[in-house]
């Protein structure tokens, strides 16, 4: 089996196989774009080292040394020539990309020797010892482990002992000094010689790429992004360029558009006479692109057209490697670029005006839970004016968030996890190994790097908040503390960042609501265009259905009626209505509840317009209404003119061992049937009280909790037979909420007497797996990591178990009436990947918060896309 390919005999839509990197280099080169020779080392041949107890075959090897020498032919240059020396990089590149996320090393093929070869072929000294003291502290760190600051702090201190302020102003001298010391500290710390075999190097280098696929960090990442673990990385191997060798050198990183706005502008960073780890590590801090127009002009132009012709071959916005050595341009990478979520949104809607994608395509590329980041409030405009802005960086990665800001991703994790507190993690500069620290802050803030920096792209990677290149922050890590001016932050210091304008603000600062306009309004006009599937919300109150009516929800999938007994006032007639000892004594709490009820429901109704609302009737049980604590049963005591004593029998005789498998739901209407009654004539005095308004409702009601055809009839009979001595003219539905097992295997006797199913996904779930919702988490997260589950069941549908209840109950109810209307209104209604499996299914609609209504629109489109395979 073939495990190499050169990048001339590739192509892009081979990404599985040579990854997304090598894919592209090959794309590149048969496009004849600039692109130094080199060769991919495929993703089985990372699966075959994987089996081999992560070692490299013979077989592999051998191709490697075949590689070479072709590669030799075609450059005309030897590994270990003292003349002419072939030098390369060795890169990371799985199918999905991961930027940073794995190892890179350069300079591969340096040794005693050819750096002597380099600087007499280059006519560089400098640039030659440059070059390779980057590879000892690379390959230390990658191959052997060492850790880059110990590296750095030579670097550092060379520095300080000159009085240099920055890299460039490192002699021959001192970077032949450097080298020296870099090797000493192989044989302090790693106990071994930096090898000066190149082929003992590169063979070094690829084992280290594939052993990163399984880092830390790397996982961390897949994980965040829902990368699979079994695809494995390809490692690129190429000549090397280099972005060091003189002022007419440079290295840099550019996308064809900005992809913090999406604005059609060529956006990039570049540095002159560096390697492009200088670019993308924040230890530098490089010129915005448009200054190569003046110091370099034709080769702005010549990089801008190759931008315009990747995009427009790509159709989507790219992310670009490029090197200048001597004046002449190189292209390293190009790939779809990271962006935040309001890149992402107007990237797509322009891309669709400019004709070079439909609007499939554009609702395809988003990623429906990145919709989130845009829905959150920004600062409040009022509250902002009291607060002190402390400095400004660059707007990395739009947003507003506040946080208690801490110096190391360990301290961010440990405060978000153990304390529960929203973190802001504040560094010099962030690497790969801050991920799980990044992972859980509102906003990261760095006093280094340009808007191409590890912290600027993976901020708008997670669509958090990202300020970066703050020069006035100074971060002192030995004595946990930052400075910014005279201002002294410590850890749990509140702090607050707008990524939008690059401001950090002092203390916490509250924000404003947000509003669908624009690009996102364009985009959600297109994915209902394009949906099969309804999205409704869950609303319990005007105000919750007055948002997602601003989110154009097509109505309330589940009004919870029981959030509406918690307000003092009604929570006493409640807990009246429950104590009270036969129907005489729950009267008088039963009209003053109807009162309230009926109220709620007109004013629901009246928000509709006419747009369906569905109603669930009294599901959980008794005990959650009444006081559970002595001095609670004594408040309630007075309230009720009751005994302490007489009240605590009365609570006791109502306990159940098991409630929620016991006395709830629709049982209720048949033990307490005038409950029920109660809140159906509430709900049809509204809906008559609106007719005389001139607004036609017809109203849903949905039983909760049914898990037969005998007990749907029981309760449906009482709840018209209340409406019938309302009124004759109300058009209605009666409808089921199916989270019983039961009911799902008898979903075709069952339909016979509903008008509409709608899953109680939460229950379902709960009762399939014999789970309580509320106490999983002391065993969930570690199912989860034991791979036991591939995730929380209450936070996306369980496919196999529950799923497979839920079509049973589709298909045996459409089995009876093929119309059948059916929702979900669980917790996994706004779950994009739920929402795939239910269109599947024919589910009708879904329903979710308010603020998830965006997300659940753009996955209901994405599931009709990918059910008419486009």
């Amino acid at each position: 089996m073939k495990q190499i390919y050169f990048f001339s005999e590739g192509n892009k839509d081979m990404r599985q196989l040579l990854g997304g990197k090598g894919a592209n280099l090959a794309e590149m080169t048969r496009l004849k774009l600039p692109v130094p020779a080199g060769f991919t080392i495929t993703t089985e041949a990372c699966h075959a080292y994987q089996r081999n107890n992560n070692e490299l075959s013979d077989s592999l090897i051998q191709e490697i040394d075949n590689a070479l020498i072709k590669l030799s032919k075609y450059t005309n240059k030897n590994f270990n020539d003292k003349v002419n020396p072939l030098l390369i990089s060795v890169r990371s590149g799985a199918a999905i990309s991961m930027p940073g996320m794995m190892d890179t090393i350069l300079n591969i093929g340096l040794n005693d020797e050819s750096v002597v070869a380099l600087a007499k072929i280059t006519n560089n000294e400098r640039f030659a010892y440059d070059s390779y003291r980057r590879l000892l502290a690379m390959f230390g760190n990658v191959v052997y482990g060492i850790s880059e600051d110990i590296f750095d702090q030579v670097l550092t201190d060379t520095k300080k002992d000159n009085n240099y302020k920055s890299d460039i102003e490192l002699t021959t001298d001192d970077l032949k000094s450097i080298v020296e010391r870099f090797k000493e500290i192989y044989t302090q710390d790693a106990h071994k010689a930096f090898p000066q075999n190149p082929e003992e190097q590169l063979l070094a280098a690829v084992n280290s790429v594939f052993e990163s696929w399984d880092n830390n960090r790397a996982r961390v990442y897949r994980k965040q992004n829902n990368i699979p673990e079994t695809l494995g990385t390809a490692v690129n191997v190429q000549t090397m360029v280099f972005g060091n060798a003189g002022e007419d050198c440079g290295t840099g990183v550019a996308f064809t558009r900005n992809p913090a706005t999406g604005d059609k502008d060529l956006f990039g960073e570049y540095l002159l006479n560096a390697q492009g780890e200088d670019v993308v590590s924040g230890v530098r801090t490089p010129k915005p692109i448009d200054t190569l127009k003046s110091s370099m002009p034709e080769i702005y132009d010549q990089f801008a057209d190759i931008a315009q012709k990747l995009e427009d071959h790509y159709q989507d916005m790219q992310d670009l490697e490029f090197t200048i050595e001597h004046g002449e341009l190189f292209l390293l990478q190009a790939r779809d670029g990271k962006r935040t979520p309001e890149a992402a949104v107007k990237i797509a809607v322009d891309l669709v005006n400019e004709g070079l994608i439909n609007k499939k395509t554009a609702i395809k590329r988003i990623d429906p839970e990145s919709i989130s980041a845009m829905l959150h409030a920004d600062f409040d405009k009022a509250e902002l004016k009291k607060h002190n802005s402390l400095t400004t960086g660059l707007p990395a990665s739009p947003g507003a968030a506040s946080g208690q800001i801490y110096f190391t991703a360990e301290e961010a994790k440990n405060a978000h996890d153990d304390k529960h507190q929203k973190v802001i993690l504040v560094r010099q500069d962030t690497s790969p190994e801050d991920i799980e620290g990044m992972v859980v802050s509102e906003a990261i803030v760095t006093s280094r790097g340009g808007m191409t920096s590890h912290a600027a792209v993976v901020a708008r990677g997670m669509g958090s908040t990202g300020v970066v290149g703050a020069h006035e922050l100074q971060v002192d890590y030995k004595n946990k503390v930052a400075k910014i001016n005279d201002t002294v932050l410590k850890p749990g210091d509140w702090i607050s960042v707008d990524g939008t304008k690059g401001k950090i603000y002092s203390g916490q600062i509250s924000t404003s609501e947000s509003v669908i306009k624009g690009d996102l309004s364009i985009l959600l006009d297109w994915a209902k265009e394009i949906s099969d599937m309804g999205v409704y919300t869950n609303a319990d109150t005007p105000a919750d259905f007055q948002k997602a009516l601003d989110f154009d929800a097509d109505g309330i999938g589940l009004t919870r009626t029981e959030h509406m007994f918690f307000k003092a006032e009604r929570l006493l007639q409640m807990r009246r209505l429950i104590l009270a000892k036969d129907a005489t004594g729950r009267k008088d709490p039963l009209e003053k509840l109807l009162a309230m009820q009926q109220n709620d429901f007109y004013e629901i109704y009246k928000l509709s317009a006419g747009k369906s609302v569905t109603v669930r009737l009294l599901d959980p049980p008794l005990h959650e209404f009444l006081p559970h604590d002595a001095k609670e049963i004594k408040l309630v005591a007075d309230e009720l003119n009751e005994t302490t004593e007489n009240l605590e029998n009365r609570i006791d005789s109502l306990k159940e061992l098991n409630p929620m498998l016991g006395h709830r739901g629709d049982r209720l209407a048949v033990t307490f049937p005038d409950i029920y009654q109660m809140q159906v004539r509430a709900i049809i005095n509204a809906v008559l009280r609106l007719k005389d308004e001139g607004i036609e409702i017809k109203p849903h009601i949905m039983i909760p909790l049914t898990d037969s055809k005998a007990e749907m009839q029981w309760v449906r009979n009482l709840v018209e037979n209340q409406i019938k001595e309302l009124s004759t003219e109300v058009d209605y539905q009666v409808g089921t909420m199916m989270e019983m097992p039961r009911a799902c295997v008898t979903a075709n006797q069952i339909a016979e007497v509903s008008d509409f199913f709608s899953f109680g996904t939460n229950d379902l779930t709960q009762l399939t797996f014999g789970y309580s919702r509320d106490d999983v988490g002391s065993f969930m997260p570690e199912y989860i990591k034991q791979g036991i589950l591939p995730n929380d069941p209450f936070q996306s549908v369980d496919i196999e178990g529950v799923g497979e209840l839920m079509k049973m109950a589709v298909d045996r109810g459409r089995q009876t009436n093929n119309q059948l209307p059916i929702g979900v209104c669980g917790e996994v209604g706004g779950d994009p990947k739920s929402i795939q499996f239910f269109d599947k299914i024919g589910v009708t609609y879904v329903s979710c918060s308010p603020y998830r209504i965006p997300i659940a629109r753009i996955a209901a489109a994405q599931a009709t896309i990918n059910k008419e395979g486009q």
